[in-house]
């Protein structure tokens, strides 16, 4: 298992769509290990392929509070099938937009069915923040960030510093 380089806002992989998993072997279930450590490394509580620059249709999750065993889901070609009218809020974070909280306003629950790490048909009904967590990150697979659920004004300001930060760090920038 590796850790990989997290893909940072204003990298435009991030708004990639991305492309169905074709067939589950060893090579996707290394993915999957690897974005479970780079996860866990970070820390975070759920991670994209396309985050790690990967534009598959793949996405980790793992809910445990600190000192609680693991408790890693892995989702293959996941696909919403339903959605709550009943609505709830939570402050997101993101792996790809380090240090920026905001929050945003999802259904309360899903119906989600997906592939396991085995390639097993899976179904889920989600509520409370694990439908947050895979609204969040299917969004990431639709290229779609938690950014887009607020307001433009605060999207514009998050785009602009994030921009500016990547150009400060380009190669052949001189420290001031």
């Amino acid at each position: 298992m590796s850790i990989k380089p997290l893909i940072i806002l204003p990298d435009p992989i991030l708004r990639q769509v991305s492309k169905p998993v074709e067939r589950v072997d060893g090579d996707l279930r290394k993915l999957t290990d690897d974005m479970l450590e780079t996860m866990y490394d970070a820390p975070g509580i759920g991670l994209a392929a396309i985050q790690v620059g990967e534009p598959r249709r793949l996405l980790v999750i793992d809910l445990a509070k600190e000192g609680e065993p693991p408790a890693p889901h892995v989702f293959i070609n996941p696909e919403i099938l339903e959605s709550s009218d009943e609505r709830s809020v939570y402050e997101e974070g993101c792996l790809s937009i380090p240090d920026y909280y905001a929050e945003v306003e999802r259904p309360a629950a899903v119906r989600v069915k997906y592939l396991d790490r085995d390639g097993k048909l899976q179904e889920m009904q989600a509520e409370g923040l694990m439908a947050t967590c895979l609204q969040h990150e299917i969004d990431h697979l639709n290229g779609v960030l938690f950014i887009d659920h607020i307001s433009k004004l605060k999207r514009d300001m998050v785009v602009r510093k994030f921009k500016k930060l990547a150009k400060d760090k380009a190669p052949g920038k001189m420290a001031g």
